[in-house]
């Protein structure tokens, strides 16, 4: 006989209490888009709002998620308590993370003040599926004092980062190929912070030195009064430039909360979760509402009978945009 599924409203309260497996739970339900716990995520939203969430993006081999492993470490040393999202591609079968948890960040698994979890992009454009901000909420509200977001690291699809952390971090590395990565993969001007990984090499200098004159010219739009974009050298083999990095990322989010610019990103963030939300509703309604039409209407287009316009209005005509909540 199976066991009763249990709630997830009965979850809410050890997810408060930062208990793994269900935090882990709600989450999973996120991902699979179970309506029945979506109020238990409401609860955990009305009482998140307190963690400083960074989101870590840059391109394959920039040293992303070895930079997240020792920045999570220099952070658990000062007590804080560090979850960690880590998005990864979509298998194109299952629609889940083909990559699961980071190996790098082995080292932190068994620490009880880091919680880490892989999440797919599911298709997502941008990179970032709603179920990975409702499990940054779900770590907020648990009490974790910083939530990182490591994005895939793909290029101009990544700048959804920057409309979902408070914080974000752009990542370049030497030798890849292009003296500033960033510039190819366009994501150049979201940053908040400039990091140069593995400065230990001999051919650092010269991409530290490209992103800051690129910064001097203003090419880079990211900054503003209040806030000059930095450039910080790090080295995750010796921990070079790890104290400037948390300083830098700590003054950032002291001005998320005191400034009116900071207070507008804020509300803005709220607004590219109410809009990514209605926009993955609208689709499942439209798909649950028009599925009898779908094959029809293909099949016409198929046979070269109606244009690419003409199906899509017809599909589109008659759909019940009020649906359920």
């Amino acid at each position: 006989m199976m066991a009763a599924l249990v709630s997830s409203d009965s979850l809410v309260t050890r997810a408060l209490a930062a208990d793994n497996a269900a935090m882990a739970r709600l989450m999973s339900r996120a991902e699979a888009g179970t309506p029945e716990c979506r109020p238990a995520l409401a609860k955990l939203y009305a009482k998140a709002g307190r963690a400083h969430v960074i989101g870590i993006t840059g391109v394959p081999g920039s040293g992303k998620s070895t930079l997240v492993s020792t920045l999570t470490l220099k952070l658990r040393a000062s007590g804080k308590r560090v979850g960690i999202i880590a998005v990864d591609p979509s298998s194109p079968y299952s629609g889940g993370s083909i990559m699961g948890d980071r190996i790098r960040m082995s080292e932190l698994v068994s620490d009880e003040g880091v919680f880490i979890r892989s999440m797919a992009t599911r298709g997502a454009h941008g990179g970032m599926a709603r179920a990975s901000l409702e499990a940054v909420d779900v770590l907020d509200a648990a009490g974790f004092d910083y939530v990182i977001i490591e994005t895939v690291g793909v290029g101009q699809a990544e700048v959804e980062i920057a409309r979902a952390a408070h914080t974000v971090v752009v990542v370049s590395a030497p030798g890849l190929g292009d003296d500033i990565q960033a510039i190819k993969a366009g994501i150049l001007e979201i940053a908040d912070v400039h990091v140069v990984s593995k400065c230990d090499r001999s051919d650092a200098n010269r991409t530290i030195s490209d992103l800051k004159s690129m910064l001097t010219m203003g090419l880079a739009l990211g900054g503003s009064k209040s806030w000059h974009t930095p450039v910080v050298p790090t080295s995750s083999a010796n921990g070079e430039g790890f104290e400037q990095l948390i300083d830098c990322l700590d003054r950032h989010g002291q001005l998320m909360l005191t400034t009116d610019a900071g207070k507008e990103r804020v509300r803005r963030i709220a607004e590219f979760r109410m809009l990514k939300t209605a926009e993955e509703l609208l689709h499942q309604r439209f798909l649950d509402s028009r599925q009898g039409a779908l094959a029809a209407v293909s099949a016409q287009l198929s046979d070269r009978l109606i244009s690419p316009y003409q199906a899509a209005e017809r599909l589109l005509n008659g759909i019940n945009l009020q649906g359920k909540s």
